[in-house]
């Protein structure tokens, strides 16, 4: 599979959290995706720039907390997870750099 430009749209950026780190161990890797990217174009985004199976994939949406900047009130961006789940035998390492 080549890699295309679509691929670098639809995956942002890995998430490094304390929650991700505890799903890492199962094979699990989180990503930030684009907020209309869809779970089939997630797989194969994933499996092209990383060169591994992908076992499934799981989305969320979270909501942007409601917060004040400079005394004003606004509201964070809404961003979208995928929780990718990969085949035995298959590993990203995401902290070594995207």
């Amino acid at each position: 599979m080549s890699i295309r430009p679509e691929h670098y749209d639809v995956i942002r950026r890995p998430l490094i959290t304390e929650k991700a780190t505890l799903a890492s161990e199962n094979g699990t890797v989180v990503f930030e995706v684009a907020m209309d990217a869809t779970k089939p174009q997630i797989r194969k985004a994933v499996e092209a720039l990383f060169n591994v199976k992908v076992k499934a994939v799981n989305t969320c949406i979270l909501k942007g907390k409601r917060k004040r900047f400079r005394g004003i009130p606004g509201k964070r961006k809404d961003i979208k997870k995928a929780y990718v789940t990969l085949e035995e035998g298959n590993t990203i390492d995401v902290t070594g750099g995207f």
